[in-house]
């Protein structure tokens, strides 16, 4: 048996040799692989500007060239000039203000000049024809306003869904109509144009739609304010009959003999409610204060809270900023066609 401690032993130390040597054997081949890959990057990089450095004349000359003719070209397109307006739409006059921004957009597009002119009331011959175009955005929010729609929307779930919509997801998957306020930008060759263009929008939230949904709610409103006026009527009885009654007790001081006269002269009152009822008020007081509120609030279609600009600024966009753009269109094609003339020698000489 002492024969075979030593034995096992002397196993164990070469399975832990081989272990060793395996790990040392796999970080190699990792160290290995991670010098060929950069070296071959490093490679790649060198080969790409060589030609660059080899040719630094012609590079810099046709860049020179490039930003001269981008220049040129941004100097002698037409400016485009934008102005935004924010509107915070009532009685769901925001769907259709949605669908009238991609109709202009349409008109514009088929240059259905007449059209708009009807529309924006402008002159169909040249102003209509210095529209570009007009997008829709959610306007400016703050973080109260975000967590006060998502709690709103948690609670039109159902209880089970409620728990699984995290915050996050909301707003990741929040629709550009789900906002109350909203910014409208116009697009147009003319800077002074902009003005002009609100009453085009302001016809868009009076329609159909919202004439009955605002007629709906303003009756519903009156329904509400009748039936407050007469909670707060009854309330007013109970609390004059509860006075009248605590005013008569107090006056005549009504009595009642005690058990066989043993017990002292006891006073009875009537038991009152007026902390309840003064309570049940003010609720119904706030309830329309409340109530009066919302109907002056929206007593319009619509609030502008921020007017088109009288004079529009000029649009700088990344994508027509030529005196950027052609310099490394350039240099792309010529890196380009130096690594296919190398191909090609490369291809010529091989054997």
């Amino acid at each position: 048996m002492s024969n075979k401690l030593p034995q096992e032993s002397q196993n164990e130390e070469v399975d832990l040799g081989q272990l060793f040597n395996a790990i040392g054997r796999l970080f190699d081949r990792l160290f290995s692989f991670l010098g060929r890959f950069i070296k071959g990057i490093f490679s790649a990089i060198i080969f790409s500007l060589k030609p660059v450095v080899n040719n630094f004349k012609l590079v810099l000359i046709v860049l020179m060239a490039s930003v001269l003719i981008g220049f040129i070209v941004e100097r002698l397109r037409t400016p485009i000039y934008v102005s935004d307006m924010l509107v915070r739409p009532y009685y769901d006059s925001k769907y259709q203000l949605a669908n009238n921004v991609d109709y202009f957009n349409a008109l514009i597009g088929s240059e259905n000049y007449k059209e708009l002119s009807n529309i924006f009331e402008i002159d169909s011959s040249t102003t209509a024809k210095e529209l570009i175009g007009f997008e829709i955005e959610i306007g400016p929010e703050t973080q109260n306003d975000l967590l006060k729609e998502y709690d709103d929307y948690l609670k039109s779930l159902d209880s089970t869904l409620a728990i699984e919509v995290t915050y996050e997801d909301f707003i990741e998957n929040r629709d550009i109509l789900a906002g109350s306020i909203f910014s409208i930008k116009a697009k147009a060759t003319n800077n002074d144009i902009f003005p002009s263009l609100e009453r085009g929008f302001i016809k868009t939230f009076k329609n159909e739609y919202s004439t009955k949904l605002k007629a709906r709610t303003d009756s519903i409103r009156q329904v509400q304010k009748l039936n407050y006026l007469e909670e707060l009527e009854r309330i007013e009885k109970l609390q004059t009959i509860y006075l009248e009654i605590k005013t008569n007790e107090s006056s005549k001081g009504e009595v009642k003999l005690g058990i066989d006269g043993l017990i002292p002269l006891i006073q009875e009152k009537t038991e009152t409610k007026e902390f309840e009822l003064f309570g049940e008020e003010l609720r119904i007081r706030e309830a329309l204060r409340t109530l009066e509120e919302e109907a002056l609030e929206e007593s319009e279609y619509y609030d502008i809270l921020s007017s088109f600009e009288e004079v529009g600024t000029i649009e700088i966009d990344i994508t027509e900023r030529y005196l950027l753009i052609f310099p490394i269109i350039s240099l792309l094609i010529m890196t380009i066609v130096f690594i296919a003339l190398r191909v090609f020698k490369f291809i010529k000489e091989y054997e």
